[in-house]
């Protein structure tokens, strides 16, 4: 059985076009591949950020003092970021001129490699200098691979949903971060309360880096079986692709482009503010146990299995952009009052206050956010436009979140600077709602 083309009226077959699915159980099949390997990549990516905050400083930059050397340590967790909008052009790309299934494969063997290297790295007291060098060109490796990751991995699910599911199938694939998240952390927690002070610090921070090795594989296996897109296939099958997206995306929608950095910010700044300079501020400022900070950002992960998807099926409901204004509302709510919970030193508060707040200072952006954005950009365009989109916006406002969060509470000694940025950056997060067109309708096959 073939289709028409609305353009010119031929028919293609419906093995060129790439048929949809056939039923629910292959649906689900793509969707958990996607989740999957979303998990894998969000863990190699994130078990960076929780070892900088509690060995890099010391093991790849000891000749600062402990301030400084925590700087530096956040400083080459910022680079990742700061690569990933050039991953987000390169594999959006070619992800928009070969196809989305490809680029997966590619994005996530970079990861792999770059990670377990980082396990396999000596210390600064080994090879001086070298150390922290090859520390931040494996963590270019890690930001280009996860710069042209999270595209295609939304795409993924997003193009193979039936219509009015959208926003529920993208926020599985964001489930993949939570996990993410929950798995490092878990690792870290378990490690530093099993193993003493020095064993964690000579080798057992190393083991979480080295296990990536075996979920790489895995991943690979996995993303290895998935079939191209509908949407995709049907693009390609016509000739219809982009000779150049990331211009065409720039120079001829540049409203969209701009709305895309925006709807991230928010949510980005405040994630790794809670994830990463949480664990800083928990443990040097407040004289908090590691452990209690680390296990309040897993209960976090915990509750973000819950309310990612809830939220995603709500944007399908009521719409994105609702969910995404109520969203930047509650981010600035919750900027001074975060911190003086946290201030409380009381244990059930702490971890109360940080796992809340994910669920709604993240959650409520991060769940609707991978519908959203890939929505704002025609097929030909869409890997390349929410790819750079959310890339230079994480840049921005996510890698440099920690290493300006710690300067500013060094240059202050006090936590209201913070709360200043991160309100601003959700002043910039509903402006850009304000400005963005309601998608959760949109023909998803449009060119």
């Amino acid at each position: 059985m073939g289709h028409s083309d609305a353009a010119g009226g031929a028919v293609l077959p419906a093995a060129v076009l790439g048929a949809p699915p056939s039923g629910r159980t292959e649906i689900a099949r793509i969707v958990g591949a996607s989740v999957i390997g979303t998990v894998i990549e969000w863990y190699d990516f994130l078990i960076y950020g929780t070892a900088s905050a509690l060995v890099f400083n010391r093991l790849f930059f000891p000749t600062f003092d402990p301030a400084a050397g925590t700087l530096a340590a956040f400083a080459s967790y910022a680079v990742g970021f700061l690569v990933r909008p050039l991953g987000g052009m390169l594999f959006g790309h070619f992800g928009d001129r070969i196809g989305r299934r490809a680029m997966l494969v590619t994005t996530m063997v970079l990861m792999g490699v770059g990670t377990f290297l980082i396990g396999c790295l000596p210390g600064y007291a080994s090879i001086g200098l070298w150390a922290p060098v090859l520390l931040v060109a494996l963590r270019l490796l890690q930001g280009l691979g996860v710069g042209g990751e999270w595209s295609g991995a939304v795409l993924m699910a997003i193009e193979h949903a039936p219509p009015g599911r959208r926003g529920l199938y993208g926020s599985l694939v964001q489930i993949g971060f939570a996990v993410g998240v929950g798995g490092s952390t878990a690792t870290f927690l378990f490690l530093s309360a099993t193993l003493p002070g020095p064993a964690f610090l000579a080798w057992g921070w190393r083991l979480p880096f080295l296990a990536s090795a075996v979920l790489i594989g895995f991943g690979l296996l996995v993303r290895l079986r998935l079939a191209e897109t509908p949407a995709f296939a049907r693009l390609r099958a016509r000739g219809q692709l982009a000779r150049v997206p990331a211009f065409d995306v720039i120079a001829r929608h540049p409203r969209r482009f701009l709305i895309a950095i925006g709807l991230k910010v928010s949510e980005v700044a405040w994630v790794y503010v809670l994830t990463v300079f949480s664990i800083v501020y928990a443990t040097g400022r407040l004289g908090l146990p590691r452990g209690l900070i680390l296990e309040a950002i897993l209960w976090g992960a915990v509750l973000e299995l819950a309310t990612l998807p809830l939220f995603g099926w709500l944007s399908d409901r009521i719409g994105r952009r609702p969910l995404y204004l109520a969203g930047a509302v509650v981010s600035a709510i919750c900027a001074p009052a975060v911190f003086a919970l946290l201030d409380t030193r009381e244990p059930a508060i702490v971890i109360v206050t940080i796992a809340v707040a994910m669920s709604l200072t993240h959650g409520m952006l991060f769940a609707p956010e991978a519908a959203f954005l890939p929505e704002l950009f025609g097929t030909r365009l869409r890997y390349t436009g929410s790819s750079l989109g959310c890339q230079i916006g994480a840049a921005l406002a996510g890698g440099f979140a920690p290493i300006v969060a710690s300067a500013l509470l060094a240059w202050s000694g006090a936590t209201w600077p913070i709360s200043a940025v991160l309100i601003a950056l959700a002043a910039l997060t509903l402006v850009a709602t304000l400005a963005a067109p309601e998608t959760a309708a949109t023909d998803i096959v449009r060119g």
